[in-house]
């Protein structure tokens, strides 16, 4: 049987851990990004392979193009195609919403903090469901780049691998949240959102 948002109030066996605004989620990842753990030991570690890809390959084609094309790629991966991909993110994040069900879906952003973000209004979102919200763009992305990176000619080489490391930094408040669900693993966290009053809540399972 489903959880209903009301279920959570029920103290015997939900224990309320957490209300987060949507104004604080900057400072909130930013705190978890912080905390050292396997979750973000790979992450950093995968934005530092990603970088030392775009280094390589910025050295092999040292000689072959004219700096000015050299140039223009670079904007491509690190302007251009970040901002295209932010709509594609956002409806990766969704994806999985909507397989496992979830329909009231919703979609914003907050300029002053920089994020984007897709939420669920007033629906109990399990740790797995969470997680593969969480994951799924990062992950990918990430591939579909590197098999780009692969096949394509030498400038666009450059261009994605400049774009996959942009992009995974872009990821950093998926993966705040995720240490945040990484430090608390021993706790069954169920949350949901009331996306008009732009506000997430966060239950531990008793």
């Amino acid at each position: 049987m489903n959880l209903q948002v009301e279920d959570l109030n029920d103290e015997s066996r939900f224990k309320h851990l957490l209300t987060l605004s949507y104004d604080d989620i900057a400072f909130f990842v930013i705190e978890y990004l912080r905390k050292k753990s396997v979750i973000t030991i790979f992450f950093w570690s995968v934005c530092l392979i990603f970088l030392c890809i775009s280094i390589i390959i910025r050295i092999n084609i040292a000689g072959y193009y004219k700096w000015i094309q050299i140039f223009y790629h670079s904007l491509i991966g690190i302007i251009l195609l970040p901002l295209i991909i932010i709509p594609v993110h956002e409806f990766l994040h969704a994806t999985p919403f909507f397989i496992t069900g979830a329909r009231n879906i919703r979609v914003g952003a907050d300029l002053r903090q920089f994020i984007f973000y897709v939420t669920v209004h007033r629906q109990v979102i399990t740790p797995g469901i969470f997680k593969l919200v969480a994951w799924f763009p990062f992950v990918t992305i990430s591939i579909i780049s590197l098999v780009l990176i692969y096949f394509l000619p030498g400038l666009w080489k450059w261009s994605l691998a400049l774009f996959l490391f942009v992009h995974a930094t872009m990821c950093a408040g998926d993966i705040g949240m995720l240490n945040f669900y990484y430090i608390n693993r021993p706790k069954k966290i169920l949350s949901w959102d009331d996306a008009d009053k732009r506000e997430a809540y966060f239950y531990e399972e008793i």
